[in-house]
């Protein structure tokens, strides 16, 4: 089957949807480790006030990546749709459009944040104690935006021409370099908060001029010429389809800042258990995410090929697999919580940190086949064409968990901050089910 097109559409579903997610497993993976780096040596070698204010920053800094990856969107589309249609001239023109935009908004957003940074920490009620330092990571992190607006982008270019190892690869070498800048920076040079930000920004600028010296020498291979520098007629083309996606990425990193400012209210010690227990979330979640995407273009090309009934196997196969990776991840979570959060504060942890790092894995480790069995059925809508409905429900999913942090968490403690969490992911499911098993997709 590998090397095949079509085994989306021709191989067995466990194997195709198996085969499709891994690479994005890998990629993922690697990103978190890629965000992960800098608070797992900051808290060991620095201390737990380090862990908790990049803690407090990493919500503001979510909402500018949901800003980059809904812009690299916009781009793959037009630039994919130029590829496939051999128009040569008009795909170099929106690459080049893609780049010069994105390149002003990310100077603009890096500006405005730059300045903002102390505003923002304290409209997010960051600790008094751990301010400074967060304000300090975050002005350095907003100095490298435009190369992670620039990476991004590139990313999606190489993704629309159909190279998507070059990114997967850039990723991973970033990823090693700023592990390895983050413990120099912080374990040998002794540079605190400081260093790990700027072992960040020095990986992010690398990988992107790389990514940049990389697609100039692909372009060069390939035909058509560029006509414009910026065609307003192409950007107001990429604007109409990344200003959705955007929208929708800023939705959930905003409402995800809203949670973090409620947990912000309770101390730097909760805070930096909390901001321990997120990483690992991010990283438990990278399976299940994965096999929801792989349901999206799973569904799109079966329905197109005429072969609705391998899209009804393909979702009962999508939980088989959720349903193994979640059973293993419940049981690592279950038994090694401790350890797990031990990565992260290490020996001076409070006790504190500590409780409030396990509480939140233990907790949650027994529910996260709902969010897959969520995310499988909505990857299968939007593959269908069904984008409203499931935005609809990732919003209500969201608010529910947004509003029962903001009302309840204050008068009845933090951990309901994550125990609205299932019941947000119960309503998303049942919505999402609903529509699938009302039929309509089999229309689109």
């Amino acid at each position: 089957m590998r090397g095949r097109e079509d085994y989306l559409i021709s191989g067995r579903p466990f194997t195709a949807l198996l085969s499709f997610s891994l690479p994005m497993m890998i990629g993922n993976l690697f990103q978190q480790f890629y965000t992960m780096a800098d608070s797992v040596i900051a808290g060991r070698f620095i201390g737990e006030g380090a862990l908790a204010a990049i803690g407090a920053s990493y919500a503001l800094t979510s909402v500018f990546i949901a800003v980059a990856i809904g812009g690299g969107n916009g781009a793959s589309v037009i630039t994919s749709n130029a590829f496939g249609a051999g128009r040569w001239d008009t795909m170099k023109d929106s690459i080049r459009t893609s780049l010069v935009s994105f390149l002003v908004l990310s100077l603009i957003l890096a500006a405005a944040g730059y300045i903002a940074a102390p505003l923002m920490m304290s409209l997010l009620r960051t600790p008094e104690d751990i301010i400074g330092d967060a304000v300090l990571y975050l002005r350095i992190y907003f100095l490298g935006l435009p190369f992670l607006f620039m990476y991004n982008i590139l990313s999606s270019v190489f993704n629309s021409l159909g190279k998507s190892t070059i990114p997967l690869l850039l990723l991973i070498f970033s990823s090693i370099l700023n592990i390895i800048l983050d413990i120099i920076a912080v374990a040998y040079m002794r540079m605190g908060i400081a260093g790990a930000a700027w072992a960040t920004l020095i990986s992010q600028a690398l990988s992107a001029l790389l990514s940049f010296m990389i697609l100039r020498r692909t372009l060069g291979r390939m035909r058509g010429r560029t006509s414009t520098l910026f065609s307003p007629e192409l950007f107001r083309s990429m604007a109409g389809i990344a200003l959705p996606s955007i929208l929708q990425q800023s939705t959930i990193s905003i409402g995800m800042m809203l949670v973090q400012s409620v947990v912000n209210g309770f101390g730097s010690e909760v805070l930096a258990g909390y901001s321990a227990a997120i990483r690992v979330d991010n990283i438990v979640t990278v399976p299940i995410s994965a096999i929801g995407n792989a349901m999206s273009p799973y569904t799109a090309q079966n329905i197109g090929a005429g072969k609705k009934d391998r899209v009804i196997r393909g979702y009962h196969v999508s939980f088989i697999l959720v349903l193994l990776f979640c059973t293993a991840e419940c049981l690592i979570l279950e038994l090694f919580n401790t350890e797990i959060i031990s990565l992260f504060l290490g020996s001076e942890g409070t006790a504190a940190a500590y409780a409030t790092g396990e509480e939140y894995l233990a907790f949650l480790g027994w529910f996260y086949s709902i969010l897959g069995f969520a995310m499988a059925t909505g990857g299968l809508l939007r593959g269908s064409g069904d984008m409203k409905l499931f935005t609809t429900a990732a919003i209500a999913n969201l608010s529910f968990r947004v509003i029962g942090s903001v009302l309840l968490a204050p008068r009845f403690g933090v951990e309901v901050v994550w125990y609205v969490v299932p019941a947000g992911w119960i309503i998303y499911f049942t919505a999402c089910y609903m529509a699938y098993r009302s039929g309509r997709w089999k229309t689109r």
